[in-house]
C-alpha cells in the first residue's frame, strides 16, 4: 500500500474515533435516549463496515470483489425475500443467484469490461424474461418478472459498479485506484449521515413526505454542500482538481438522494420499514447500498469516460 493510501486510512480512523467519543458524551448527558442509543449503534456499524471495507482494499482487489459479491448476495436475499414470489419464479430466481450474481462479479475478477457493462442489462433481461414465459405462469406475469428483474438491476448490477473502479486504467494514477473507490463509498455514507444532521437540525420543508418523511430540502443542500466541502478536501485521494472533487461529490450526492427515495417507494410498496435486520442501527444490507447502488455506475462511467479513456 501506498503512504497516500495508509494516510487515507489515518483520516477514515480519525473520524470514527470522532464520532465514537461524540457519542459516547452524548450517552453520558442522556442515558437512556433512544435517538442515542441508536446513533451508537450506527457508529459501532460504521466501525464495522470501514474495518472490512479497508482490510479488503489493503488485501487486494481480489479480495474486495468478495466482498462486494457478498454484500450483493445479501441485499438480493433481502430484495427478494420482501417481494412477493410464486412456485413458478423458481427459474427466474435461480438465474438471478446463481448466474446473473456470480457472472457480473467473475467479469470483474477477469476485468471484461465489455460483458460487464451490458450482460445483466441485455443478456439476463432476456433470460429471466425467457424463464418466466416457460413457466406459463400468466397470473401477474409483467409485476413478477420486473420485480426480480428491478432487484437484479440493483443489487447485482448497480452495486457492482463501486468495485469495478479497481479495473480503470487513469493515467497518472494507476496504483491508487482503491483510494477512489475509498473516496466513493465515504461521500455516498457521510453525504446520507450530513443529511440527516442537518435535517435535523434545520429541516423545516418536506422534499416527499409519501416517500419519506424525515428528509427535508434544508438537509440535502445542507448536507449536500458539506459534503462537497469534504470531497474537495479529499481531491488529494482521485486524480480529481479540488473543484473536480467537489463536482464528482454532488453527483454522488444527486444519485444517492434518487437512490434512497426510490428504494423508499419500493419498501412502502411492500409493507416494510427497513429491509432486513443484518446491520445494528442501519436496517438491512439493502439500507446501506439504496444509495450506493445507484450512485455507483454514474460514478463509475463519469469517472472512465473523462478520466480513463484515451
Amino acid at each position: 500500500m501506498t503512504p497516500l493510501f495508509m494516510l487515507t486510512g489515518q483520516i477514515l480512523l480519525a473520524i470514527l474515533v470522532l464520532a465514537s467519543s461524540v457519542g459516547f458524551v452524548l450517552r453520558l448527558r442522556n442515558p437512556g435516549n433512544a435517538t442515542i442509543i441508536n446513533l451508537n449503534a450506527r457508529i459501532n456499524a460504521w466501525w464495522i463496515m470501514a474495518v472490512v471495507l479497508f482490510s479488503a482494499l489493503v488485501l487486494g482487489r481480489y479480495v474486495t470483489i468478495v466482498v462486494f459479491g457478498f454484500a450483493s448476495l445479501m441485499a438480493l436475499r433481502e430484495f427478494l425475500t420482501l417481494t412477493p414470489t410464486r412456485k413458478s419464479d423458481y427459474w427466474p430466481l435461480f438465474i438471478a443467484f446463481f448466474i446473473a450474481l456470480p457472472a457480473q462479479y467473475w467479469l470483474l475478477w477477469t476485468q471484461w469490461y465489455g460483458l460487464f457493462a451490458i450482460m445483466i442489462p441485455v443478456y439476463i433481461f432476456f433470460l429471466i424474461s425467457a424463464a418466466s414465459a416457460i413457466s406459463q405462469d400468466t397470473d401477474d406475469f409483467l409485476s413478477r418478472n420486473a420485480r426480480i428483474l428491478f432487484a437484479v438491476m440493483f443489487c447485482v448490477y448497480g452495486v457492482s459498479h463501486a468495485p469495478a473502479l479497481l479495473m480503470l486504467d487513469i493515467p497518472s494514477f494507476q496504483g491508487h485506484n482503491a483510494q477512489l473507490l475509498f473516496f466513493f463509498v465515504f461521500i455516498v455514507q457521510i453525504s446520507d449521515v450530513l443529511q440527516y444532521i442537518f435535517g435535523k437540525l434545520f429541516g423545516k420543508h418536506k422534499m416527499v413526505p409519501k416517500l419519506s418523511p424525515n428528509k427535508t430540502w434544508e438537509g440535502l443542500i445542507g448536507g449536500g454542500m458539506a459534503t462537497m466541502g469534504i470531497g474537495a478536501l479529499l481531491a488529494f485521494v482521485t486524480p480529481f482538481t479540488p473543484l473536480q472533487a467537489a463536482g464528482m461529490a454532488a453527483l454522488i450526492v444527486i444519485g444517492g438522494v434518487m437512490g434512497g427515495l426510490v428504494m423508499s417507494g419500493v419498501k412502502r410498496s411492500l409493507g416494510a420499514k427497513d429491509w432486513g435486520t443484518g446491520i445494528a442501527g442501519h436496517g438491512g444490507y439493502m439500507d446501506r447500498l439504496d444509495s450506493l447502488g445507484f450512485a455507483a455506475p454514474v460514478f463509475f462511467h463519469i469517472v472512465r469516460w473523462i478520466w480513463a479513456l484515451p
